[in-house]
């Protein structure tokens, strides 16, 4: 199994630089602790937090931790248009070395939508133009293409990526139409750390049914993001990561998030209903049992961990890290290897 970080670098309004800097000790920590990969989502307007932007920051991350994949997770596509979003990826793909991964999706904030001009309607067209667009920027010398406001007219992408025909594409989807996009659209559904794990049972049907239709294989890499925390007793890691987990569910809650969740997966409850089936919480062997279980009933094989939330303070996100390479993992490989 695969582990990678996602930086999130959600901080409460304060002093940037010093923010940016923890941020960047904890990908210095996954690129020594053998981690696989660093992951940077992307919102934009995102009060009551502080976050600098995903492609500067991988970029950066491309030249202090050469080793590690760099994965975007997730692009907005809708908010770009497809000529900015092909040159700038790949780039990016040449900056790491051809180790770029593409996670696209379509967001769900109005005042990310209102800001870019982009129409709520319409949205999951919009966003298979663009990826479409993109894929024959890559690969083609010369496109003509109309979309969703914007045009090619013979417009090129003179630098292309480093991998061919494209970086791996994983396609994020909460509600049951996207994940049936993903299948048709995606190398594989990078599986939100939001639904619960009954939810993704049967989305996760829903999902190889749309691959058997579109007559495509179950992929190789199943990514899935998770909330994670590592302590003595399960009972221990509910106590130290319940006042950061709240403040960060609560912030979801404000922008909407939970209402395009599967119903029955709203965030709208107690603490204590929200993190049943949800998140990784306990012990090493407890984490590494839900891990394993997950490869098992899922065929996960990527974990992308979040150990940071808004508030926690740095050097208790870097323990997290140190656990789950040192504690975690090797009791994941062995269960897997037997």
């Amino acid at each position: 199994m695969k582990f990678s970080l996602i930086v999130r670098g959600q901080h409460p309004p304060g002093d940037p630089e010093a923010h940016l800097q923890d941020d960047l000790e904890l990908v210095r920590s996954a690129e020594s602790l053998d981690f696989d990969g660093i992951v940077k989502g992307s919102h934009f307007s995102a009060h009551p937090f502080q976050s600098v932007q995903q492609l500067p920051f991988l970029a950066y991350c491309a030249a202090i931790a050469p080793r590690l994949r760099i994965i975007l997770g997730l692009v907005l596509v809708p908010l770009h248009k497809p000529l900015e979003l092909a040159e700038q990826l790949a780039t990016l793909d040449l900056l790491c070395a051809g180790k770029l991964v593409f996670g696209a999706g379509i967001g769900y904030r109005d005042v990310e939508f209102k800001a870019f001009g982009v129409p709520r309607g319409g949205l999951g067209v919009r966003f298979e133009e663009t990826l479409t667009a993109i894929r024959r920027l890559w690969s083609e010398e010369f496109v003509s293409m109309r979309g969703a406001g914007w045009e090619l007219d013979n417009a090129s992408c003179p630098v292309k990526p480093l991998q061919k025909p494209t970086p791996p594409i994983w396609i994020g989807a909460n509600a049951d139409v996207a994940i049936r996009r993903a299948a048709r659209l995606g190398d594989c559904w990078y599986i939100n750390p939001h639904n619960t794990l009954a939810t993704i049972e049967r989305q996760m049907d829903v999902y190889k049914r749309a691959l058997d239709e579109c007559g495509r294989p179950f992929p190789t890499e199943v990514p899935m993001r998770r909330e994670l925390f590592v302590a003595p007793t399960r009972r221990e890691a509910i106590r130290r990561a319940q006042p950061y987990l709240e403040e960060k569910y609560k912030a979801y809650r404000a922008w909407g998030q939970d209402k395009v969740m599967p119903e029955g997966d709203d965030f709208d409850r107690e603490f204590r209903e929200l993190l049943e089936d949800r998140f990784l919480l306990g012990s090493p062997a407890e984490v590494a049992e839900q891990l394993v279980r997950l490869n098992k009933r899922l065929g996960v094989n990527h974990l992308v961990a979040s150990v940071h939330w808004p508030g926690m303070p740095n050097a208790l996100a870097v323990e997290q890290l140190h656990l789950l390479a040192k504690e975690v993992r090797p009791l994941v490989e062995t269960a897997l290897r037997g």
